[in-house]
């Protein structure tokens, strides 16, 4: 995965005192209730929760329709997104996801902690990293849509209206992942 952090073993000591390092991260309890704040305003000023799937979805049809644009619109799934001429690309998860980008870049930049490189442990090349990690993202996106939302808007926006469907799985993601990391965690001892 590429990655925008800076693990804490490379900090360098004199950060705290205005070196030239990357800056600390931010507390997770704060962090947490910027996140809920975001969370409220977006039920308040929208009517509506965060997610993440949906976004990544639009695009995936915009790039679909640029390829087979009538397949693309005969299609059940992504079909009614260009009814009547409509841009799938307006909707406000679309918007949301494109600030979340933009928002982390500025940050990791102003933080000093933008880097390009790939997150992996010595046991593993780059590109069996990158191929694991591009098959385990499309077997989520596609998981998440079936479900009708991935972690961010099960967890987060049902988390925080109490359903009972989005309590249900986050319990199986966490009792999953940590099945799963079991047969994983080998590419990480270095």
């Amino acid at each position: 995965m590429l990655t925008m952090s800076v693990p804490s073993k490379n900090i360098p000591a004199n950060f705290e005192s205005g070196g030239s390092g990357p800056q600390p991260y931010w507390n997770p309890y704060l962090a947490g209730l910027l996140l809920g704040a975001a969370l409220l305003a977006s039920y308040l000023v929208l009517g509506a929760g965060l997610g993440a799937s949906a976004a990544t979805a639009r695009f995936g049809a915009v790039l679909e329709s640029c390829l087979l644009p009538a397949h693309t619109e005969a299609s059940e799934y992504f079909g009614g997104w260009f009814a009547d001429g409509a841009n799938p690309l307006a909707y406000y998860l679309v918007f949301v996801a494109v600030g979340t980008f933009l928002g982390g870049l500025f940050s990791a930049v102003l933080a000093r902690r933008f880097d390009f490189r790939i997150e992996r442990g010595q046991a593993y090349s780059a590109t069996k990293r990158l191929v694991l990690a591009g098959v385990g993202g499309v077997i989520v996106g596609y998981a998440s849509r079936l479900a009708g939302g991935c972690t961010s808007g099960q967890a987060l926006s049902g988390g925080a209206l109490l359903l009972n469907g989005s309590l249900a799985f986050m319990i199986c993601v966490f009792a999953s992942g940590y099945a799963a990391a079991w047969f994983f965690r080998r590419q990480w001892h270095d």
